[in-house]
């Protein structure tokens, strides 16, 4: 059972709900992947004439817990305020906080990230913040009063896997209590799994399931991926060896001379 913000939550996987092929299809897959939460972005349209409600209403019908995003916010001031908007329109102090600083690879803004958090936090924010595998943000964002991190793996999109592993093994082992999400970068289960098998609390999943040829099969794929790798996490994996180690013992074998 994972525990975010004092919510007890079955699934450790997340899912986004943008690109999907259709709404359908965005449906099946949520249901598929078994997620108790989806990632919402806020559109300033919806805030005023309710454009848009009929996605809104069929993300409710799923019974699922909305996390609103900040997604595409490039300052403080941005990010904070559409996270207002985003309480008024969801009705949740839940907000994922990204604030990005550079186009090409959407790295986030730790510095403004930060500033942000410490706002929104003051104000009754429960934070999820985007942020990279830095041990000093991390540290910081915990001290501004985020209670879960979401390090990305690599940038949004890229389907590159788990780029730094050094460094997502380094803000695990000096974060031990504090929920782990890798966010963005995972485009296979099996770098679902290995998230979880170093030890992540839940895995964030948007492009790789909804540009996939089919969304809900790799939907189901990556709830099966995110299970195995915390049952293998749970089982006490072996340590690497660099030689080898006989599979069948040598003792009692015949000696041939």
């Amino acid at each position: 059972m994972l525990k975010v913000y004092d919510t007890e939550l079955r699934s450790r996987l997340m899912l986004g709900t943008s690109r999907y092929p259709s709404p359908a299809v965005l449906a099946e897959a949520v249901r598929a992947s078994r997620a108790e939460v989806v990632t919402v972005s806020l559109r300033r349209e919806s805030g005023g004439e309710r454009a848009g409600q009929g996605f809104w209403s069929l993300v409710r019908d799923l019974g699922v817990r909305v996390l609103p995003n900040t997604a595409g916010c490039h300052s403080v001031k941005e990010a904070v305020t559409t996270a207002r908007m985003a309480r008024e329109v969801f009705g949740t102090s839940w907000i994922k906080l990204e604030v990005i600083g550079e186009d090409d690879t959407l790295h986030p803004d730790v510095f403004g990230l930060m500033e942000a958090a410490r706002i929104l936090c003051g104000e009754g924010f429960q934070v999820f913040p985007y942020t990279t595998e830095d041990l000093v943000a991390a540290d910081k964002l915990l001290a501004a009063g985020c209670r879960v991190l979401m390090p990305w793996g690599a940038p949004i999109g890229s389907g590159r896997g788990l780029n730094n592993l050094f460094g997502l093994k380094a803000l695990r082992a000096h974060f031990p209590d504090v929920p782990l999400v890798i966010d963005a970068g995972i485009g296979v289960p099996s770098h679902a799994a290995q998230a979880m098998e170093l030890g992540f609390d839940a895995v964030l999943i948007n492009t790789a399931v909804a540009n996939a040829a089919d969304p809900v099969r790799m939907a189901e794929a990556f709830a099966q991926a995110v299970e195995a790798g915390v049952a293998a996490r749970q089982a006490g994996p072996i340590e690497p060896r660099d030689l080898a180690v006989p599979s069948t013992p040598v003792i009692g074998t015949a000696i041939l001379r």
